[in-house]
């Protein structure tokens, strides 16, 4: 057996963040045309057939069988993408509210709660280092993220509590993807992973396809008729989605994660706010992620 180098799951990482960040630009030239529920879908929708492709050619290409789903695969690939979509509600009902950014401060503490969650379901205790470094740069992007003023904070705790809502079930998804991957018999990571990719998108690409049908027939046919510039964002959405998988197939989802948040200090500079003029917590929150993220590669 070929023996996996030790930083293939950063790299892995690092990529998934990337096309992410390119799916994302591509979704919201959507929101225009599709709203923001259909900007939304369009990721699974067109995904899913990229996914298959992915598992044809690894079919293809490899003398391993591609691995059958037991029910437990069934069982957690289909919590997880159940998991993300009440995740995403807590945010979009955050967003409504005049607070919605206390809450996307307080969706920061994934990867923490990610560690939590793992340590009951998966039974993976953190080491030392890696714990503080998740809790380093937790610490950090929160920092960043929270509020400015007093007055984003006067609303109460519902703020604070949609965005725990959302980052817990952030967290369940992230952990039950890694426990579907780890669930299947094949000694290839790759085609666990791209299983589950495959498993996962057709799951959630059934359930909007249906709810579309029957609660939101007029979002379905804007989808339809703006297939072709939605089909660069699913592929972007299927590319980044499977380095999500294999970084998830061979590390915890608490370090993949964690080593994720690095994309919010870099958003910013790459966005030009790093020319305007930014506060001394910004600052001290970015140095805090970097921090989290050198003690977490080099634990």
């Amino acid at each position: 057996m070929i023996a996996i180098p030790a930083w293939l799951w950063a790299a892995f990482t690092v990529a998934a963040s990337a096309a992410q960040t390119a799916r994302n630009a591509m979704q919201r030239d959507l929101i225009e045309k599709l709203g923001m529920a259909g900007a939304t879908h369009v990721r699974f929708i067109f995904a899913f057939p990229f996914a298959l492709i992915f598992l044809g050619v690894l079919w293809s290409v490899s003398d391993l069988p591609i691995p059958l789903p037991s029910e437990k695969t069934l069982l957690w690939a289909t919590f997880a993408p159940a998991a993300q979509t009440a995740a995403t509600a807590f945010m979009l009902a955050a967003m409504r509210g005049r607070s919605f950014v206390v809450a996307i401060a307080f969706t920061k503490t994934e990867p923490l709660i990610i560690a939590l969650v793992s340590v009951i379901v998966l039974n993976e205790i953190p080491s030392p280092p890696v714990a503080a470094a998740i809790l380093i740069a937790t610490s950090g992007v929160m920092l960043m993220s929270w509020p400015k003023t007093d007055g984003d904070m006067q609303s109460g705790w519902t703020p604070a509590l949609m965005g725990l809502g959302a980052g817990a079930c952030f967290a369940m998804s992230a952990t039950s993807y890694r426990v579907a991957i780890l669930s299947l018999e094949t000694p290839s990571f790759f085609h666990a992973a791209t299983t589950t990719l495959a498993l996962g998108l057709g799951i959630q690409t059934v359930a909007i396809l249906l709810w579309l049908s029957w609660r939101d027939r007029p979002t379905l046919v804007a989808i339809a008729a703006y297939w072709r510039p939605s089909v660069l964002a699913g592929f972007m959405g299927a590319i980044a989605s499977l380095f999500w998988f294999l970084a998830f197939a061979i590390s915890t989802a608490a370090k993949v994660r964690t080593l994720a948040l690095i994309e919010v200090p870099f958003a910013q500079i790459v966005s030009g706010k790093i020319k305007q003029k930014v506060s001394l917590r910004e600052y001290a929150g970015m140095g805090l992620v970097i921090a989290g993220i050198i003690l977490l590669l080099n634990s």
